[in-house]
């Protein structure tokens, strides 16, 4: 199934796509060499956000937890369609998600449908609780290329103390229904991917959701560790697994992450977040936008990507990435085998 999803990404690139992607790598590597903020080309990869607004309340996230100090809303379709036809020809994969539940946007699968007619690839990350058999259908012919679907346990008991108000069965019975609707259109896409977080309380499912995603006919298992936001004292989601933890116990009992904080990040080249209303931050952990690097409702794509704003930043990270807040957090560098 991974090769039938890999030769799918392929019919996405162009000259065009590959010198620009080439472009950013080359450039990310010279910033890295020089340590000044060298960049050339425009991202390849980008994270758009449909909604901020979830029917879950998931214990470690903003919008689960309504707890966010910036505005909240439904992306504007007319913008989007501005954004996609500014950097569309240069982008390779677009990720549908950042906060909140994208099938909760009235048009999602309009969006899914804009970006796909242009070849990009197109991808989404979802709870499951929308995936009725008709949206299942409209879901395959949308043309979306990949779906990661969060299972974090396979018994209601263990799902739910993560996902707060969720039905695991209303979720595995979605997830039928796509496979379904991508078995009567004899349809590759999309993807099918169940993404489950390792915490303390479902890391002895692993075998579990591993067997229950082969018995649903899902293509692929994402074992994703968990990020935790006051973990320096412990914290009851922590697996005790170190192998899937982020984080590592101190002879003192506290916990630290494993990543090393290098001065440089690859996202900060080739990628970046968009909120629903249209500022530009540097990657998804800055969940409550807090660094602003520009402003899509009042100047161009092109011009916030290579501003001084963005030139300080990428600055900072090559200077001292450990004293960025939304970095001490960050699961890019981390030591995680999954």
């Amino acid at each position: 199934m991974k090769i039938a999803d890999t030769f799918n990404f392929l019919t996405k690139l162009n000259p065009r796509k590959v010198y620009n992607a080439a472009a950013v790598l080359s450039s990310y590597y010279m910033a890295r060499l020089t340590r000044k903020p060298v960049q050339w080309g425009l991202p390849f990869n980008l994270s758009i956000e449909p909604t901020t607004q979830c029917n879950l309340g998931c214990t470690e996230c903003p919008s689960g937890l309504k707890s966010f100090t910036r505005p909240t809303g439904n992306l504007n379709k007319e913008f989007y369609t501005k954004t996609i036809d500014e950097i569309g020809n240069k982008l390779i994969y677009l990720y549908f998600y950042f906060q909140g539940e994208p099938y909760i946007h009235p048009h999602f699968l309009e969006l899914v449908k804009y970006a796909a007619a242009k070849k990009i690839y197109t991808v989404t990350s979802t709870n499951g609780h929308f995936l009725t058999q008709r949206k299942a259908l409209e879901t395959v012919l949308s043309g979306l290329d990949r779906i990661l679907i969060s299972v974090d346990g396979t018994t209601q008991e263990a799902y739910e103390k993560y996902r707060v108000g969720g039905n695991l069965e209303k979720v595995l019975e979605g997830t039928r229904n796509l496979v379904a609707a991508k078995r009567k259109f004899k349809s590759k896409t999309p993807h099918i991917i169940f993404q489950f977080l390792v915490m303390k309380h479902n890391e002895h499912q692993l075998n579990d959701i591993r067997k229950l995603a082969e018995d649903i006919g899902v293509d692929e298992i994402k074992i994703k560790s968990a990020q935790v936001y006051d973990y320096a004292n412990g914290n009851d989601l922590i697996p005790t697994l170190s192998n899937y933890s982020r984080y590592e116990k101190l002879s003192n009992g506290g916990y630290r992450i494993k990543n090393a904080l290098l001065n440089h990040c690859w996202k900060l080249w080739h990628s970046c977040v968009i909120t629903w209303d249209g500022r530009v931050v540097p990657c998804c952990f800055d969940k409550d936008a807090k660094h602003q690097l520009g402003d899509l409702n009042s100047n161009s794509f092109n011009n916030i990507w290579h501003s001084n704003n963005y030139k300080a930043f990428r600055t900072s990270i090559l200077q001292s990435r450990s004293k960025i807040d939304i970095c001490t957090n960050c699961s890019e560098g981390t030591k995680v085998w999954v």
